[in-house]
């Protein structure tokens, strides 16, 4: 049995109530967005990524929009501070995207990180120390006021390196493990820093509150951000970032209340990777602005593309279930839900609403580049008569009656039984043939003869087992005659229940297609297509193949 009694809560709540974030409905805007897939996602890889797809992954990221990027920790690792150097001497930052790299609150380590930079058009230099109760206690063994001096001295030799350095730069600081940081100390270390930079609204510092770990329900977190947001000094000159870890699976949903708590900007990685269980995602925060109707200011509308980069370039599997990436996110198996898209994809064709509002598919899938016929409806034996019937109609053109896609649907759920596997639109449509398109066995129709006596009569020349009579009959239509034929000569017993046909394409040599069902005295119904240019021979043998399914 798990010992729980070992275990107690690790987070501090802030000394009053903050609670004007739960007010809110929903996040208004879109965050300023800071990229750190090249560091703090860099180096949660087993195998971290080499000069040249740093390089590209940091074009990756351009392409997309950020405009902010993290490139990494030069002045600790060779490997960074040459990716820094090769951005800036080779020329390959646009002007509208600030590098950012991180230091810790330490004098060489600092210094080291403002070569790194130099010749930078725009950088953020981060620095950071750990704040919190347990590291202050069991790692450093140091005073909240001896914590506090490392952030100060830390912010003041920014601020005097930056003067000299001639660049563009701006400042950030984190202090690290905030979330298991007295909130009253981790406004005070804060306030101190910022009495360090003395922000003014043409030079704004970032104040970044990392969940370095996550140890508490994303609504505490919410407080602890509302609470440093309304004690921090220079407030309206001060940028508020997140940087939400996912160690409790809520990564997200803390930068979405963090947001709505007062924050200003999310620091985060495509797909969410990052140390331990990764950092928040990117993508999923952005798409789920889009989702509610609020430009996220990030370009997703290729995301298989995307997905395919961000593999090559990590080595990193996309899970087929991440949310709006993976391949099988808009994917409906179920025939429930393929025929609920399936009607809500026709109601969307039909009435050309102003809003997005299909049941089961929050968002668009053609928006991040996926397709109806491969990505959403897919077919397997859980699949019923909806979805079989939109592949077929959106694919391939054909409009079954409705309790023809019923006998469709359970035809197809019998192959993929069988098969214990998927079925692709091509299977489905040889299915559909196989079993309901043109069958000329046992019986079938070699020749008629129309004339205009007692209504329609019908000189039909069948076949049957290798035995070709024929039949003379009159109907009130050309399809009754040739049925009253049938059932003349091999004693055959049915109401023609159903008939309909259309063009299935639309020019002067389109082709007919006519669907006929069969309702027989046992009460079975059976189904037969006809495909042909000339719309009786197609109703004739849509007829047969009704008669020999028999």
């Amino acid at each position: 049995m798990f010992d729980y009694k070992k275990y107690k809560r690790q987070y501090f709540m802030p000394p009053e109530v903050c609670l004007d974030w739960a007010k809110k409905d929903h996040v208004e805007k879109a965050p300023i967005w800071c990229s750190v897939d090249l560091r703090d996602g860099n180096q949660a890889l087993v195998i971290p990524m080499n000069l040249e797809q740093k390089v590209m992954f940091f074009q990756l990221l351009c392409e997309i929009g950020f405009k902010e990027i993290e490139i990494g920790f030069p002045a600790a690792s060779e490997t960074e501070f040459e990716l820094c150097r090769t951005l800036i001497e080779r020329n390959l930052i646009p002007d509208d995207v600030t590098i950012q790299v991180l230091t810790q609150a330490r004098e060489h380590i600092i210094r080291k990180t403002f070569e790194a930079i130099k010749g930078a058009k725009h950088a953020i230099v981060h620095v950071y120390n750990s704040t919190s109760f347990a590291q202050r206690q069991q790692v450093f063994r140091k005073s909240k006021e001896d914590i506090k001096k490392i952030a100060v001295d830390g912010a003041e030799l920014l601020k005097e390196l930056a003067a000299t350095a001639g660049q563009d730069l701006r400042f950030e600081y984190s202090p690290e493990s905030f979330t298991g940081t007295e909130p009253e100390f981790a406004l005070e270390v804060v306030n101190a820093v910022l009495d360090a930079w003395q922000p003014t609204e043409d030079h704004k510092p970032i104040i970044n509150l990392p969940v370095t770990v996550e140890l508490a329900e994303p609504h505490v977190f919410a407080q602890q951000i509302e609470y440093m947001c309304r004690h921090m000094k220079y407030r309206s000159n001060v940028i508020v970032s997140l940087h939400p870890h996912n160690d409790r699976g809520s990564g997200v949903a803390d930068t979405e209340l963090g947001l709505l708590a007062g924050a200003d900007r999310v620091e985060g990685t495509l797909f969410g990777n990052g140390e331990r269980t990764g950092n928040v995602d990117v993508v999923t925060l952005a798409m789920n602005l889009y989702a509610q109707g609020v430009d996220p200011e990030l370009d997703f509308s290729n995301m298989p593309a995307i997905c395919e980069r961000y593999e090559e370039y990590t080595g990193m599997q996309i899970g087929e279930r991440s949310p709006y990436a993976g391949a099988l996110v808009f994917a409906a198996f179920s025939g429930s839900h393929q025929d609920a898209i399936a009607k809500g994809m026709k109601w969307i064709d039909e009435k050309d609403p102003n809003h997005w509002t299909v049941p089961y598919l929050p968002i668009n899938p053609q928006d991040v580049g996926r397709n109806y016929d491969s990505d959403v409806i897919r077919i397997n034996s859980q699949s019923g008569k909806g979805g079989v019937g939109y592949i077929l109609e959106t694919k391939f053109g054909l409009m079954l009656p409705k309790k023809m896609k019923e006998a469709m649907g359970y035809a197809a759920k019998d192959v993929s039984d069988r098969k214990h596997a998927e079925l692709s639109p091509d299977e489905i449509f040889e299915i559909f043939k196989e079993n309901f398109e043109d069958l000329s066995e046992p019986i079938d129709i070699r020749d008629v003869h129309f004339e205009q006596k007692d209504g329609i009569t019908a000189r039909v020349t069948s076949v049957n087992d290798g035995k070709e009579v024929t039949t003379v009959a009159v109907g009130n239509g050309r399809l009754d005659a040739v049925s009253n034929a049938l059932k003349k000569e091999y004693g055959l017993d049915y109401d023609l229940d159903t008939y309909t046909e259309h063009a299935l394409e639309k020019s002067s040599s389109s082709r007919a297609i006519a669907y006929v069902g069969l309702k027989w005295p046992d009460g079975k119904m059976t189904w037969g297509a006809g495909l042909d240019p000339d719309i009786i021979r197609a109703s004739i043998d849509a007829l047969v193949t009704a008669v020999n399914n028999r």
